[in-house]
């Protein structure tokens, strides 16, 4: 895990983007359907390397992380 902080070009950019250009409930949205198409064919693959393994599970992590970002969907009771 990073515990780098963003340039504050890069916030203003980020904010620009969610402002002007995409909803962040879609967004999540979008992310968590993609989230689950990708599991969906890394498990139905039989020969897969533990390394490529060991990235997707990162991967599936920080798309999941930006999820909950942008709408915390899993924190709602």
């Amino acid at each position: 895990m990073s515990n780098s902080t963003l340039s504050k070009e890069t916030q203003i950019r980020l904010i620009n983007f969610f402002n002007d250009r995409i909803d962040p409930q879609e967004m999540a949205k979008t992310l968590r359907q993609v989230n689950f198409a990708l599991a969906l064919g890394i498990m139905s693959e039989h020969e897969t390397l533990q390394n490529e393994i060991t990235k997707l599970r990162e991967s599936f992590y920080w798309l999941n992380e930006l999820a909950e970002t942008l709408n915390p969907y899993l924190e709602v009771e």
